[in-house]
């Protein structure tokens, strides 16, 4: 193809560009298509209320500090997702988070 050749291809490809932008090309190898996925959230189950709430839960201190900084939930060793809002020195020990945490310790 020589240079005016390309030149009106161009120019051609241009105009077809600017009279709908928006609309998919007409040769899927002419362009990009994109594919939009609806985005799933799945949301942790929290379980704010029930025995787990009487007790104080094994998690990471780093975890921990996380969740007062962005008020996000975390998860105890025995599964509990919570925001932590109680002093845990009030609670006995999660049977559970305890177990879990000796199992992991030997």
């Amino acid at each position: 193809m020589n240079q005016e050749a390309w030149r009106d291809a161009l120019q051609l490809a241009s105009m077809m560009a600017e009279s709908n932008p928006a609309a998919p090309a007409s040769n899927p190898d002419l362009g990009t298509a994109v594919l939009e996925r609806p985005e799933e959230k799945t949301e942790e189950q929290r379980s704010d209320t029930g025995d787990a709430d009487r007790f104080a839960h094994y998690v990471s201190r780093d975890r921990i500090m996380e969740s007062q900084i962005t008020g996000r939930p975390v998860v105890a060793l025995c599964g509990k997702v919570w925001v932590p809002k109680h002093d845990p020195s009030q609670y006995p020990i999660c049977p559970d988070c305890k177990r879990i945490y000796d199992e992991m310790m030997r």
